[in-house]
C-alpha cells in the first residue's frame, strides 16, 4: 500500500476493474476450447486479476487509507466553521446593536414592549417601507445607527466565518461522519479477513510471509488510530451542535425551535441580512459624502448662504420642511432607543410576562458562557 506505486486514481479504476465470478468463467471456458491461441491483452488482465484473492476487500482496505484524511477533513472544517461563527456573533458589538436597535423600533412601532423577536424578522426590514419616504425600515436603521453608534463596523466584513457556515449542509455532515465510521468498521472485518487467508499461504513461503506481516503489521495501527480520532470527531460534533443549540436559547429561540433550526438555515439568514446592511450603510455613507461636496462646492464668497436661502428661494421652504419632519421623527425613536428599560412604565391595558420569563429583557447584553 505505497501511494508513490498507486495513487487514489488508479485504486478507483483498479476497484472498476475487478473482474466478476461470470466473467473469469468465460473467459477460462474460451481458454480451454482454444488452448493453443492466446488471450487478447484485456480478457489477459482480467484472467491475472483474478487470479488475486480477495482482490475487491484488499482495495477497498487501500481506499479507505488513502481517503481517510480527507474524509475527515470534509466533516470537521464545518464543524470548525460553525464554531466561530458562534464566537463571531457573540463577540460581535455591532450585532448586538443592530439587534437591541430593531427591538426598539419594533417595540416603538407596534406600541408594546416585546422582550425579543425572532431573527427570521431581520430579512424583511428591507421589505418594509414608510409611507412617507417610501424608505425601508432597513434604511431607518441604519441612520439610527450611525447616529447613536458611529463606532459600528458594517457587521458583514466581521462575520465570514458566518458566510462560510451558511454554504454547509449539516445534515450531509452528519450523514457524512455516519458513513466513515462504517467503513472504518468495515476495514476492520477486511483486514481480519486477509490476515486468515495470510495464515494459509505462510506454510511454506516464509520470506514473503514475512515482508507482508511487516506491510500487514502498519495496517492494524493505522486502523486503531482512525478509530480514536472518530471517537474524537463524534464528540467534536456533538458538542458543537449542542453549542449551537444553547446559542439559539442565547437568542431567545423556543426549545422547540431550537430543534426545528438548521445551522445553515440560521446562518445564511444572519449572512443575507449583513449583506444588505452593509449595501445599505454604504450607500447612506456615500450619499452623505455627496451632499458634504456639493455643500463645499456650492458656497460663494461673495453671497452669504444664509440670505441666499432665506430671500431668494422663498419657493423652496416647503422643501426644507421634510427633513425637518423627519428629524423630528427620528429624534422621537432616539429618546426611545436612549431610554432605559428599567425606565419604562408598565402598561396595564398590554399582556404581562409571566414571571419565569423576566430575564428575558437582559438576554442581549448577556455574554454567552461556552
Amino acid at each position: 500500500m505505497d501511494c508513490s506505486v498507486l495513487d487514489r486514481e488508479d485504486v478507483q479504476r483498479l476497484q472498476s476493474l475487478v473482474p466478476s465470478e461470470e466473467e473469469l468463467s468465460l473467459i477460462r471456458k474460451a481458454q480451454a476450447e482454444s488452448p493453443h491461441s492466446p488471450l487478447a491483452p484485456a480478457e489477459l488482465c482480467l484472467l491475472t486479476l483474478g487470479e488475486i484473492t480477495y482482490l475487491s476487500p484488499r482495495l477497498q482496505l487501500w481506499a479507505f487509507a488513502l481517503d481517510y484524511d480527507t474524509l475527515e477533513r470534509e466533516i470537521a472544517e464545518p464543524l470548525f466553521h460553525l464554531k466561530l461563527a458562534m464566537e463571531q456573533l457573540a463577540a460581535n458589538q455591532t450585532f448586538r446593536c443592530i439587534l437591541a436597535t430593531v427591538l426598539a423600533i419594533g417595540n416603538f412601532l407596534n406600541g408594546c414592549k416585546a422582550g425579543g423577536f425572532e431573527l427570521s424578522y431581520l430579512g424583511k426590514l428591507s421589505q418594509v417601507r414608510d409611507t412617507h419616504s417610501r424608505q425601508p425600515l432597513l434604511h431607518h436603521m441604519c441612520v439610527l445607527l450611525l447616529q447613536l453608534y458611529p463606532q459600528s463596523s458594517d457587521l458583514y466584513s466581521d462575520i465570514t466565518s458566518v458566510t462560510r457556515t451558511s454554504k454547509c449542509d449539516y445534515t450531509q455532515v452528519q450523514s457524512s461522519l455516519s458513513q466513515l465510521e462504517a467503513l472504518c468498521k468495515s476495514s476492520w472485518d477486511q483486514l481480519r479477513l486477509l490476515e486468515r487467508e495470510d495464515e494459509k499461504k505462510r506454510g511454506g513461503r516464509d520470506r514473503g510471509g514475512e515482508r507482508e506481516g511487516t506491510l500487514r503489521q502498519r495496517l492494524p495501527t493505522f486502523l486503531k488510530e482512525c478509530e480514536d480520532r472518530l471517537k474524537v470527531l463524534r464528540a467534536v460534533h456533538r458538542r458543537v451542535i449542542n453549542r449551537f443549540h444553547s446559542f439559539l436559547l442565547f437568542l431567545g429561540y423556543s426549545r422547540t425551535m431550537v430543534r426545528e433550526t438548521n445551522a445553515a438555515d440560521f446562518c445564511k439568514t444572519v449572512s443575507d441580512f449583513s449583506l444588505e446592511y452593509r449595501a445599505t450603510r454604504l450607500s447612506i455613507l456615500q450619499h452623505r459624502e455627496r451632499e458634504r461636496e456639493r455643500e463645499k462646492g456650492g458656497e460663494s464668497p461673495s453671497s452669504p448662504t444664509p440670505n441666499h436661502k432665506h430671500h431668494y428661494h422663498p419657493h423652496h421652504h416647503p422643501h426644507h420642511q421634510t427633513p425637518s419632519q423627519e428629524s423630528l421623527e427620528q429624534s422621537k425613536l432616539e429618546e426611545v432607543l436612549k431610554t432605559p428599560e428599567s425606565d419604562f412604565q408598565l402598561d396595564s391595558t398590554l399582556p404581562r410576562h409571566r414571571s419565569k420569563k423576566t430575564d428575558i429583557r437582559g438576554q442581549l447584553s448577556r455574554k454567552l458562557k461556552w
